[in-house]
């Protein structure tokens, strides 16, 4: 698979050596809006771009693929507010998209055991919810992409919550997010289910960039020979079915 990145920064630099690893050929890296020009005739011959740049330059970067119609996978959050009109220009281009707030796939299933914990708690009555996150301080969103898809999928499940707030003083109807920047951090989840009674507290915490970038890597094999807009919910679902 010949794979372009996208962002050629920490992450960029981890998910080349990942596909290093699983026989892959990384055959340009883009930094630079000239690069896009530069690089074109090359970029058109890859199988995927992987995708780690900035929120403010990551809508270019997607519409820039769709048209050379080259599969693109991007780790870059920030830009959420406007999925309706990526989606809409992937199918428009009738082109291949996959994205994840968070490709590890340990991250992902904490996604899954979270979504249960919330139903029950919210069906319990003597519940509430509030999350921390952790990032290293070059991060530039807060709350994270990955404490917002969590944060999602507690609103959901909790009819008292219609929003989340990144504030820890928050009303009724508000879910708290407490984003911290420290040091060097690669990144840590918790969601706390507080009652009279007790505590319950869901964690993840990412050792080292890798394991994003070996489920980037993955996303990457995933969407090889698709059409249409993909998310770490279809790999996870795609690696459910090998599980006897």
């Amino acid at each position: 698979m010949k794979i372009v990145i996208s962002g050629y920064g920490r992450m960029g630099h981890e998910v080349e050596k990942v596909a290093n690893a699983h026989n892959h050929e990384v055959i340009a890296s883009l930094d630079e809006e000239s690069d896009w020009l530069q690089k074109k005739d090359i970029i058109k011959t890859a199988d995927v771009i992987v995708d780690f740049s900035l929120p403010e330059t990551a809508l270019d970067v997607f519409e820039r693929s769709f048209k050379l119609g080259v599969p693109i996978v991007t780790g870059t959050t920030g830009w959420y507010d406007e999925m309706e009109k990526v989606k809409s220009l992937c199918n428009k281009n009738e082109a291949t998209f996959f994205f994840s707030p968070n490709f590890s796939i340990g991250m992902n299933i904490f996604f899954h055991a979270n979504k249960l914990v919330a139903k029950l708690s919210a069906a319990s009555n003597v519940y509430k919810a509030s999350m921390e996150e952790t990032h290293h301080i070059h991060k530039l969103d807060a709350p994270s992409g990955t404490a917002i898809k969590i944060a999602d999928d507690i609103i959901d499940e909790f009819p008292s919550l219609t929003e989340w707030k990144n504030d820890l003083e928050a009303e009724e109807n508000q879910l708290p997010i407490i984003s911290y920047r420290e040091g060097e951090v690669i990144g840590d989840h918790t969601v706390k289910y507080e009652s009279e009674v007790d505590i319950l507290e869901i964690s993840h915490h990412a050792k080292s960039r890798k394991g994003f970038a070996l489920g980037a890597v993955m996303a990457a094999e995933f969407i090889i020979g698709k059409k249409g807009f993909y998310s770490m919910n279809d790999l996870m679902a795609e690696l459910q079915k090998k599980v006897k």
